[in-house]
């Protein structure tokens, strides 16, 4: 790390989460491409310096390193000190570090391939080579939605120093209530009017206890991949009610498609260099209004 003080000159400053590879580091390259100032972070000290060099190499020179575990308090505190004492202030955030909450008991494709047929509907039927656990589900949460939470609460204050603050959650189409059988969740995450983090906060702590007693089926939750999609619906819940409460900044949230990445086994048919756009999209939008919303990769979509 840097000991010296940083300039980016005038350019927006951006942080993205999860920067290392895939999704995030491309998203971290197109915004450099477009004459922002990007903190790419990671987890692994070594990942993300060496995704850093990456860049430099290819001819961006304001773009550094910084390490985040989104998960840890003490980490995301250091970055937003970072951040204080080197800008002092931020001008776009991308949430984009995420787990899948599952682990994949083969590497055979076909085998792992989730359809919609596997996720909605009555004909729904187990995927024996992709297994949650309690401890699986916990973590996912903890980086999909409380890590997000953590993350944004901690650097909000310098995104208000912004004069075009924006914050993209990188969600998924398997967020979309639609996706969610179980009836009551649907209602109280539809509720754009009444949704309030308690209520968020308490639909995500009920469904960790369904989690914990194997009531998955029994209370009508997604029977494959549950963790996170409940993640991702929870997160666009939470992108709302944050959208309300801080009208001075754009806060959306974005499915990048699905893309080919390790998260899912490359078994998506996007590349990631296509993922980034809806996000990057997202996080130069020009009208501050355009807040609360859910984009399907660059488009304008519903969270139904």
């Amino acid at each position: 790390m840097e000991e010296t003080t940083i300039t980016f000159g005038s350019k927006r400053i951006a942080v993205v989460t999860g920067g290392n590879k895939g999704i995030g580091f491309e998203i971290s390259r197109q915004l450099g491409s477009n004459g922002v100032g990007v903190i790419l972070t990671a987890r692994d000290e070594k990942r993300g310096t060496e995704a850093v060099e990456k860049l430099k190499a290819s001819g961006f020179s304001d773009v550094l390193f910084h390490q985040l575990d989104v998960t840890d308090q003490t980490s995301i505190a250091s970055l937003a000190d970072f951040l204080q004492t080197q800008f002092g202030k931020l001008d776009i955030l991308v949430n984009n570090a995420g787990v899948i909450g599952s682990l994949f008991l083969t590497d055979d494709k076909e085998k792992l391939a989730i359809g919609p047929e596997d996720l909605i509907g009555p004909n729904c039927i187990k995927n024996e080579y992709v297994k949650q656990t309690y401890e699986t589900a916990g973590d996912c949460f903890k980086t999909n939605y409380y890590g997000i939470k953590q993350l944004t609460k901690a650097l909000i204050p310098l995104l208000k120093k912004s004069n075009s603050a924006r914050v993209v959650n990188v969600s998924s189409a398997l967020g979309q209530l639609r996706v969610i059988p179980n009836v009551e969740a649907k209602k109280e995450l539809g509720d754009g009017d009444s949704l309030t983090e308690e209520k968020v906060d308490n639909l995500v702590e009920g469904f960790l206890e369904d989690v914990k007693h194997n009531l998955i089926e029994a209370k009508s939750w997604p029977i494959n991949l549950s963790a996170y999609i409940v993640s991702k619906a929870a997160l666009n819940a939470y992108t709302r009610v944050l959208a309300k409460k801080y009208p001075s900044i754009a806060i959306n949230a974005v499915c990048p498609g699905f893309t080919a990445t390790d998260m899912n086994n490359y078994t998506g048919i996007l590349t990631a260099e296509e993922a980034a756009k809806g996000p990057v999209k997202a996080a130069l939008l020009p009208d501050i209004r355009v807040s609360g919303r859910y984009f399907e990769q660059t488009e304008l979509s519903t969270f139904e």
